[in-house]
C-alpha cells in the first residue's frame, strides 16, 4: 500500500495565530485525529517541528559547505509538522488531509513517499 506525507503548513506572516483558547481546544482534536489514524491502520509516523528560527540550512557549493541559520527560503507558509500515512490511494490521503485540525487556518500538502 502506498505511503503519503501530509505536510502541515501555517501562515508565516502570523496573519492568523490561533488564540490560546483555540489551541487548547484543538489538543483533543489532534489526539483524536492520531487515534483515528492508528485505528484505521493508516498511521506510520508523526512529528511536529520547532520554529524556523531554530533551523540550520546546509548547502555545498564548489566543494565548500555553506551553513546558515534559519530556513532555506522566505515563504508565505511555514512547515509545522507532518504525518506519514499508509492508505490505499491519493483519494484516501485527501480524505485524511481534510481532517487535520489545523487545515481550517493552514494548509496540508500531500506527497507520495518514494519506494
Amino acid at each position: 500500500m502506498p505511503k503519503y506525507m501530509l505536510l502541515m503548513y501555517h501562515p508565516s506572516d502570523q496573519s492568523y495565530v490561533p488564540p490560546p483558547e483555540v489551541l487548547q481546544a484543538e489538543r483533543p482534536k489532534w489526539a483524536q485525529f492520531a487515534q483515528d489514524l492508528h485505528e484505521a491502520g493508516a498511521f506510520v509516523s508523526n512529528h511536529g517541528l520547532q520554529s524556523p528560527d531554530s533551523a540550520t540550512t546546509v548547502r555545498v557549493r564548489d566543494g565548500q559547505a555553506q551553513i546558515t541559520d534559519g530556513p532555506f527560503a522566505e515563504t508565505k507558509e511555514l512547515l509545522g509538522g507532518y504525518f506519514v500515512i499508509e492508505v490505499a490511494d491519493l483519494d484516501a490521503a485527501l480524505e485524511w488531509a481534510q481532517k487535520v485540525p489545523s487545515v481550517a487556518y493552514g494548509a496540508v500538502e500531500i506527497r507520495p513517499v518514494w519506494g
